[in-house]
């Protein structure tokens, strides 16, 4: 298969769909390799080192998607980008449709076949692509809220370890997912006081035993939503469902119920945001003030550690992009119900229910979809 990654152009994204490594793997398979020049200056790794593992270097994205079947991805594909796709292209990466209509219709109009990391499943029934990079996200909101706190940033002049005869801060995470338990991780080894707010029983008796006894796990009911979030020095989203929108579980009502200077880290922007008052902001321009409280909102968190998240996401997705190639998206997609479940958009239907559901429109599923390839 003609395999194809482009160079991010999200701001401040250097992670790569395609490692040296990857393109090497890839190419010993028989496949012909493209990706588009500068694609690893933000990891360390040369157009030459590309070349040396058998990858044809692009001069540009119109010449990468030209040549290539299939494109790899991390984030969603730009305007642009958008314009290049055909239907006989498959595209693999991070899409988050439900709360992106501009991006969901365009893919549409392209006949493009779509599959999101975000929604490819395992034997355990837990995201694997989407695992590593939550890991990641969850430990840096935490590093930068910190980071957000002091005076001089707009927070509150707070250190969330507290000092000597002085407590420490006080930190809300609103989902027991990974975000939630990376997020809490560090918020505990920095010695703040921590509080998960999760709604399934069995999932907090397993947070209680993964996290000790240190952590405060309860329901996330509204009251109990209302009462951490109001006394938090930091409030961490962390919520998840696979594919679609997630509820703002934080009215704004509540958010002005905050302490003044307070951090709301909201990690699940991509997915609308637990708080009403959430909007996408990048590393150029991370966080903004609503009601005194510092919102910091970044859609693409890893991409600011892109050598770590690169390697990590291509370890996940690289078997994932070799089935693909060596059975062709059609059989691969047929004989693996996981992979199927990735299936967001295809040949003009959505195939994703939940998808769907964020969006207001219909679907198909993607079982009857992979007929049509």
């Amino acid at each position: 298969m003609r395999i194809g990654a482009p160079r991010e152009t999200k701001n401040h994204e250097y992670r790569a769909g395609l490692t040296v490594e990857s393109v090497a793997a890839l190419v010993a398979d028989g496949n012909e390799v493209w990706v588009e020049t500068g694609i690893g200056a933000g990891i360390g790794e040369s157009d030459a080192e590309y070349r040396e593992a058998g990858a044809r270097i692009a001069g540009n994205p119109a010449e990468l998607f030209d040549a290539a079947e299939m494109i790899v991805k991390v984030k969603e594909p730009n305007r642009d980008e958008r314009r290049l796709l055909r239907p006989r292209h498959t595209l693999f990466g991070y899409l988050h449709l439900a709360s992106d209509p501009e991006q969901a219709n365009d893919l549409l109009a392209s006949g493009t076949t779509c599959i999101a990391f975000e929604t490819v499943t395992d034997e355990q029934g837990a995201l694997p692509l989407l695992t590593p990079m939550s890991e990641i996200a969850g430990r840096m909101a935490v590093q930068a809220a910190t980071h957000f706190l002091q005076k001089r940033n707009g927070g509150m002049g707070l250190l969330l370890s507290g000092a000597t005869g002085v407590e420490a801060g006080r930190v809300a995470v609103i989902g027991g997912g990974v975000v939630g338990v990376n997020a809490a991780r560090i918020a505990l080894g920095l010695g703040a006081r921590v509080g998960i707010l999760e709604k399934f029983p069995a999932r907090r008796e397993a947070l209680r035993k993964m996290l000790g006894g240190d952590i405060a796990c309860v329901d996330s009911t509204p009251e109990n939503i209302e009462r951490l979030v109001s006394e938090a020095d930091l409030v961490v989203g962390a919520l998840l469902v696979p594919g679609g929108k997630v509820k703002h579980l934080i009215p704004e009502s509540l958010v002005k119920k905050m302490k003044p200077g307070a951090v709301l880290a909201d990690v699940c922007i991509d997915q609308g945001g637990c708080a009403a008052t959430s909007r996408p902001t990048s590393h150029d321009d991370p966080v903004f003030i609503k009601h005194d409280v510092v919102h910091y909102c970044v859609a693409n968190i890893p991409g600011a550690v892109p050598v770590t998240s690169s390697k990590a996401l291509n370890r996940a997705t690289l078997p994932h992009i070799r089935e693909i190639a060596g059975k062709g998206v059609r059989r691969a997609l047929h004989e693996n119900i996981h992979l199927r479940r990735g299936l967001n958009i295809c040949r003009g239907h959505i195939t994703h229910e939940a998808v769907a559901e964020g969006l207001g429109l219909d679907f198909i599923t993607s079982s009857q979809a992979v007929l049509s390839l």
